[in-house]
């Protein structure tokens, strides 16, 4: 089992950047950023593979950068430009195997509050 610890939420202008982390305790070779506003479904925001391919969600391409230090099991995702709309819960995941759609492991969340 691994543990994930999500830091780096907080509350900022629009405009402004935040840089969320999440320390795992071990390994997971595909790791993901999913946030959750308030009465929304949660949706994944950006993932990153076992090849470090990258994925974004249409509503983050070239604002937010999601980064993965295997050294460190550490995810990071820097995120620019907020918007209000960016304001949610965000939570971090990570999959046992490769091959599975399912993530796994989940962080506790960190709440991220942009305002206009």
């Amino acid at each position: 089992q691994v543990q994930l610890v999500e830091s780096g939420g907080g509350s900022v202008q629009a405009g402004g950047s935040l840089r969320l982390s999440c320390a795992a305790s071990g390994y997971s070779c595909c790791m993901a950023w999913f946030r959750q506003a308030p009465g929304k479904e949660r949706e994944v925001v950006a993932d990153i593979a076992r090849d470090l391919s990258i994925r974004y969600a249409d509503s983050v391409k070239g604002r937010f950068t999601i980064s993965k230090d295997n050294a460190k099991n550490t995810l990071y995702l820097q995120m620019n430009s907020l918007k209000p709309e960016d304001t949610a819960m965000y939570y971090c995941a990570g999959k046992k195997f490769s091959w599975s759609s399912q993530y796994a492991y989940w962080g506790q969340g960190t709440q991220v509050t942009v305002s206009s």
